[in-house]
């Protein structure tokens, strides 16, 4: 039988309601009972004793906001009876034990991926194409129609055939799917990027945009790439290829850049990009897969339309996943910046180096104080969707969401565009912002994100596949062509943490080994959008 209720931490003096709860219904939480004061819905928060204005709220044992007005015990917690409150950080008080996770039976396990000269291992062989300046995103899009054109045989899709129909006001074409066999490359994708950067803003992200894309470029997923210039734009050639030289100096990846104000006519120029790049997209198509350990997984963590189950069952099961893949020495990055507001103690406290632990301080502190300065704050971070699903302040959002990062130490801190170069848990300075944080989580090395989400999302990647993971079964079962992986079995009882991780885990390799296509592949999910520093939250 699934339990009503569950208090995360003994330290919490709330209770989470695991089924919708009625006025006047009595709970029980171990040996003690409580009286719901008002209806109180799934996923939301009720208090276990009187609380008097300005007392603590505390849930996953820390402080996560204050009563705003007298809470009586049993009685759901809002906006308007609480407000958001983080405990202040001033530097590290001492350093977490850790006890690594058995990982005796992932030791010899393997995936099948696209090993580089470098000794990164792609999960995806991708030839990228992208503009360094918008300019250029017409000239992209006039590639990207020829060489998925020629290249992938489209048919039309479900949609096109509607309106077809609509037009001719004849019966819907039955849709063909379309046969991987039928592609003229089998070992190469071919993907696309456009943005609205390198020029018009502040030369500080035209910049952040080149080192981006060179972390784009030297991401493992990434065979090699045709770049685009117009010639005037901030973002020169040069900085994108230092920035490249800067994070991988011995690269060997093939890269065609054309220049558009040194080439003529844009017919001379296209014709050179397709000559070129055909010629180098045939020799990428010779890579094929080969077995690599799985401790040569990069693996993003990252939380987007969360709810108020997310804290207690995919977060976990991605942290749970995050201390194997610690212990096998892969390695995880855990991202936006603004939801680790009210755990930096814990955060802080792991890591491994004092230098690390006052970098993660000064990059909060900086972005927090951005977001004031445009006339915002990190207690204005949970989205309506988030209150409405129980996320009541950020620091309560924070404390769940942190826990995609398990218990494992800290081993780097990086900010937005560093590569990462650390085994195990790292941190890296992105948005909550879902699409600008997986843009970053694969410009700093990912290859494969894992996204958590209570309310649905569709976001996805060109060169990274992005796994979707569901708190709770009932997304599952209403967005099937969203999720890809299920944890609501946690809350129900049905499963444990640690078994779902093992589970998800497996799931990876398979996704990673080209065997299973995210359902953001399939939907064709290409998001890309690079973080303009300071005004993204």
């Amino acid at each position: 039988m699934q339990k009503k209720v569950l208090k995360v931490n003994p330290k919490d003096n709330v209770a989470v309601a695991l089924v919708d709860l009625t006025q006047g219904e009595t709970v029980t939480l171990g040996d003690l009972t409580y009286d719901i004061i008002k209806d109180t819905k799934a996923k939301h928060k009720f208090v276990t004793e009187d609380l008097a204005i300005g007392d603590e709220i505390i849930m996953y044992g820390v402080l996560v906001g204050k009563a705003s007005q007298p809470i009586q015990k049993g009685e759901v917690i809002t906006t308007e009876n609480v407000k958001h409150q983080s405990a202040k950080v001033e530097g590290k008080t001492e350093t977490t034990a850790w006890t690594a996770p058995n990982v005796d039976k992932w030791k010899d396990k393997t995936f099948m991926g696209y090993h580089r000269e470098d000794g990164q291992v792609g999960t995806e062989n991708v030839w990228l194409f992208f503009p360094l300046v918008f300019c250029e995103n017409r000239n992209v899009e006039i590639l990207k129609d020829v060489f998925e054109k020629e290249l992938l045989f489209e048919k039309a899709t479900k949609h096109q055939l509607l309106l077809r129909s609509l037009i001719n006001n004849s019966e819907v074409e039955t849709v063909v799917e379309e046969d991987q066999d039928s592609r003229v490359f089998k070992n190469i994708e071919v993907k696309f990027i456009t943005h609205q950067g390198g020029c018009g803003g502040i030369r500080q992200d035209a910049e952040a945009l080149g080192r981006l894309l060179a972390g784009y470029v030297n991401n493992p997923n990434v065979a090699g790439a045709t770049v685009l210039s117009l010639g005037c734009q901030n973002l020169q050639v040069q900085i994108f290829t230092d920035a490249l030289q800067k994070i991988s100096p011995n690269n060997k990846k093939p890269i065609i850049v054309y220049e558009q104000q040194k080439s003529g006519t844009v017919d001379e120029m296209l014709n050179g990009i397709i000559k070129d790049s055909y010629e180098a997209i045939k020799k990428a198509n010779e890579i094929e897969r080969k077995p690599a350990p799985i401790s040569k997984l990069v693996l993003g963590l990252e939380c987007g339309g969360s709810d108020g189950f997310s804290g207690i069952s995919a977060n976990p099961v991605l942290g749970q996943l995050s201390d194997l893949m610690a212990g096998i020495g892969g390695a995880t990055i855990l991202s936006e910046f603004p939801e680790l507001c009210g755990v930096e103690q814990e955060l802080v406290n792991r890591c491994v180096n004092e230098d690390d632990a006052e970098r993660f301080l000064q990059l909060m502190k900086d972005f927090e104080e951005s977001v004031v300065a445009a006339g915002s704050g990190f207690d204005m971070n949970p989205s309506p969707g988030n209150i409405k699903d129980g996320l009541i302040t950020d620091a309560m959002k924070s404390a769940g969401a942190a826990k995609k990062g398990g218990s494992s130490p800290i081993n780097d801190v990086l900010d937005f565009t560093e590569y990462i170069k650390e085994p195990g848990l790292n941190l890296l300075c992105t948005p909550g912002n879902d699409v600008e944080c997986t843009t970053a989580l694969v410009g700093s090395g990912s290859n494969v994100v894992l996204f958590t989400t209570g309310l649905g999302t569709p976001t996805g990647n060109p060169v990274v596949p992005v796994v979707k993971i569901s708190s709770n079964t009932s997304l599952s079962q209403r967005m099937p062509d969203i999720i890809d992986f299920n944890t609501g079995d946690v809350i129900t009882g049905e499963k444990t943490i640690d078994e779902k991780a093992e589970e998800l885990l497996e799931f990876i390799i398979e996704v990673a080994s080209g065997e299973i296509k995210t359902k953001a592949a399939i939907l064709n999910q290409n998001d890309f959008i690079p973080w303009r520093r300071g005004v993204s939250l």
